[in-house]
């Protein structure tokens, strides 16, 4: 029993706040493996997508509108009858100008046949040279006259065609903005129905300026690759490529305005549309990645916490390239392997001991 209480109050409770003060407690944390891929570089924006042409359908002529033929909503193709105007007034013009047309020809073959009468008499000298002169003067008159009809038939032709309304483009139409019965003119601004062409489909976007000359580079290569996706980028809406860089930079914004087109196969994108874009340039080979959580902003610079083979956090200053994806590329300060803290950082100093347990392998 005094061998037992002995060791029991060997340690008096000073001693026991000593050995806890000299073994410090680890820091929980959690890690991921910087890794060596090929990991593009890509600018990231937010883009509004445009119809690739849009046309408001307005009558040109005026008149009663007697029937709408599309649906609202119908995809149509260039020539495809969208509405019809009452044509009879038009059709009554045509008849009128062909008519006076065959009037005037008539009269032109009774003067040209005095012409060749008169020419024979003159040359006989049995009739007067001024007055084969005056028939001359007649015919070619009347000839003017049968051309102007001729171009008054054309116009009427193409004024009785303007009564049959007819899809400009290959596209989707709108809302219906005029009803059959009413009366459309050719000053009417409100249109009958708008017509979008999605197939293809433009978004537009601005980039810094500052990113121009890697644009301009990789133009040069071949085709930039865009990938659209939705607000929070969570899913891809459609990939397609930069189809305009413009002329000018915007001086108020410093930002250079672009244009991309998608061929919209699946119509994902449509116009008005808020998307998120990524712009794909040189893909960066056998870079080293980590998740984009372990890098952290300091006084000097850019740093990350590195678990060393004893369980400690070394704090080591690091060259950051690109960031997508939630994975950033390491230039300098990293090797493939390293083990880095991606949670729990706040509580780390350099030589913190840490007890660490692995992020979840991220797929490619």
């Amino acid at each position: 029993m005094l061998v037992a209480w002995f060791v029991l109050h060997a340690l008096t409770p000073a001693d026991v706040v000593a050995k806890t003060k000299n073994r410090p407690d680890r820091i929980p944390v959690v890690v991921g493996v910087a890794e060596q891929v090929d990991a593009p570089n890509l600018l990231s924006a937010i883009g509004t997508v445009q119809a690739f042409n849009s046309v408001l359908v307005r009558s040109r002529v005026d008149g009663a509108l007697e029937k709408v033929v599309f649906q609202e909503g119908q995809y149509v193709h260039a020539g495809d009858l969208l509405a019809q105007i009452d044509a009879r007034p038009f059709e009554a013009q045509l008849h009128a100008v062909l008519a006076q047309k065959a009037h005037d020809e008539s009269q032109l073959a009774n003067v040209e046949r005095d012409v060749e009468r008169y020419t024979y008499l003159a040359s006989q000298k049995i009739y007067p040279q001024q007055q084969l002169d005056g028939a001359r003067a007649q015919a070619a008159q009347l000839k003017a006259t049968v051309a102007m009809d001729q171009a008054q038939i054309d116009n009427a032709r193409i004024q009785l065609g303007y009564t049959s309304i007819r899809a400009p483009i290959d596209g989707l139409t709108g809302a219906r903005l005029v009803d059959a019965g009413n009366m459309v003119h050719a000053t009417d601004t409100n249109g009958l129905v708008l017509i979008t062409q999605v197939h293809p489909i433009y978004v537009s976007f601005t980039l810094p300026q500052d990113a121009l000359p890697a644009l301009l580079s990789e133009r040069q290569r071949g085709t930039v690759t865009v990938i659209a996706s939705n607000r929070d980028a969570s899913q891809v809406l459609d990939q397609g490529a930069l189809s305009l860089i413009d002329n000018q930079i915007d001086p108020s914004t410093g930002t250079i305005h672009c244009k991309a087109t998608f061929k919209n196969g699946r119509e994902m994108l449509w116009p008005g549309q808020f998307v998120s874009l990524k712009v794909v340039l040189a893909v960066q080979h056998d870079a080293v990645t980590v998740p984009s959580t372990a890098v952290q902003q300091g006084e000097n610079g850019t740093y990350v916490f590195v678990v060393s083979q004893d369980q400690t956090a070394e704090l080591r200053k690091v060259a950051i390239g690109p960031t997508n994806d939630g994975q950033s590329v390491v230039e300098q300060g990293l090797s493939k392997g390293d083990r880095v803290v991606v949670e729990g950082q706040f509580k780390l100093e350099d030589g913190s001991p840490v007890s660490a347990v692995d992020h979840p392998h991220r797929s490619h």
